[in-house]
């Protein structure tokens, strides 16, 4: 009986893995090929995890992921990319009957790979499902949680980035010790390479996606007055947009998006009763910052031992170093008297109403706050890479050759964006107090 179950349970997580099911929910989307053969129909039939399909129609069996050489590891873009060369591009009269032929978003960032062109036939999904994978990059990050900190609730903005920062580095690692490979392409359309060079198992997108609003909910409600129903609508809708975004980019099969969900729920039941004590230690603890700093860059030597060069990498050290600039901010804060939070008395609180001049205000915040941490940004860059490519005997005229090595991309992203995280919560602040902007 315990074997059936097991037999089963493979089965359905093959079931699930099976990339033909992210290829059908793309052309029920409206995402084609520009090669006029259909794949779905003529022949391809799914293939398991392990097996690549490609142009022929012949499956060859993956190698384990201990078995592959470095190049592999960083690029699996043979399994991850196209397999093969793309058809007989379409003209214009097939474009204009079938919709608007596009490259792949950006450009993956490790490999340099643009990918293969595609055919749109439903713009308005194409739009809505790339919002949902933005709420999940480091454009949306930047800007939310700032504009969090600096017009809405500064309390449960510094409390869910630590939820944020754990869930997305959980996220990450995991992915470097599974190491699955993104879904086989074809029968999928690549309409996203940014990430394309990172393992799949779990999204970190759905891990984000789910941590995010739901953290959002339950830190709000009770904290300001709003309907109920609002919230867990507007927290399931943030939720169900980016998990079925990642699949409609060709980036995650389905098990991949469950996993990631379910990951994050864990994360969070866990990290949720434990965040009154951690903020509390952050801002008031004197060795707070000792340990602050010590933690994060400790946690990013850890995961970057785990797998050779990618964007993940990178990414980590980006997110340990925001967390610990924000961490840093509120002790620095608590202590200076800035950004109190409201006492007990007063809540729970209302929103404003909105009006032309609060709009204004709020707009004139983000604009100029974002302009410094933009500002930051570059200096700090500008100024950390040759340094850390000096102190190492690292040749610095390749900047992106540069940043492969764990001695610079470390320290580079995690001196900059903590820099950035302390002038997001702390420097912009105490300007905008000093400005009678806050």
């Amino acid at each position: 009986m315990a074997g059936d179950l097991k037999v089963r349970f493979v089965q359905l997580m093959h079931y699930l893995q099976d990339p033909l099911h992210v290829a059908r929910f793309q052309q029920l989307c409206g995402v084609r090929e520009t090669d006029t053969r259909d794949k779905l129909s003529n022949g391809v039939t799914g293939t398991r995890h392990g097996d690549v399909d490609n142009r022929s129609g012949d499956a060859t069996r993956r190698r384990p992921a201990g078995a592959e050489t470095d190049g592999e590891k960083r690029n699996n873009g043979v399994s991850n990319g196209a397999a093969g060369e793309t058809g007989r591009p379409r003209d214009k009269d097939e474009d204009d009957a079938q919709g608007s032929s596009v490259k792949p978003l950006r450009r993956n960032s490790l490999t340099g790979d643009a990918g293969q062109e595609f055919i749109i036939e439903n713009k308005f999904l194409f739009y809505l499902f790339t919002f949902g994978t933005e709420l999940g990059n480091e454009l949306f990050y930047i800007s939310f949680f700032p504009f969090f900190i600096w017009n809405i609730d500064a309390y449960v903005s510094r409390r869910l980035v630590v939820v944020w920062v754990w869930v997305m580095y959980l996220g990450q690692c995991t992915k470097d010790v599974i190491r699955w490979p993104r879904p086989a392409s074809p029968p999928v359309v690549k309409v996203e390479m940014f990430y394309n060079s990172e393992y799949s198992m779990p999204s970190t997108h759905a891990m984000s996606g789910t941590a995010i609003p739901l953290c959002l909910f339950l830190l709000t409600y009770g904290r300001w007055e709003y309907p109920l129903l609002l919230g867990v609508s507007l927290a399931f809708s943030w939720c169900f947009l980016v998990c079925l975004s990642r699949i409609y980019m060709g980036m995650h099969s389905i098990l991949d998006i469950i996993a990631g969900f379910l990951y994050s729920l864990l994360i969070v039941v866990v990290f949720s009763p434990a965040l009154e004590i951690i903020d509390t230690f952050n801002r008031t603890h004197r060795y707070a910052p000792l340990i602050i700093i010590s933690l994060h860059v400790g946690l990013g030597l850890f995961s970057f031992t785990l797998d050779t060069w990618s964007t993940s990498r990178g990414d980590t050290a980006q997110i340990l170093g925001s967390g610990a600039g924000i961490a840093l901010a509120s002790h620095i804060n608590y202590h200076l008297g800035l950004l109190p939070d409201p006492t007990a008395s007063m809540l729970p609180l209302q929103p404003p109403s909105i009006t032309l001049s609060l709009i204004a205000l709020c707009l004139l915040r983000f604009v100029l706050g974002v302009l410094i941490l933009l500002a930051t940004r570059a200096v700090m860059k500008a100024l950390t890479i040759p340094l850390v490519c000096w102190l190492f005997g690292i040749p610095s005229g390749d900047v992106r050759k540069a940043r492969q090595h764990m001695e610079v991309e470390l320290p580079y992203r995690y001196i900059v964006y903590g820099t950035v995280g302390l002038n997001a919560h702390f420097l912009v602040p105490f300007l905008f107090i000093q400005m009678g902007l806050l």
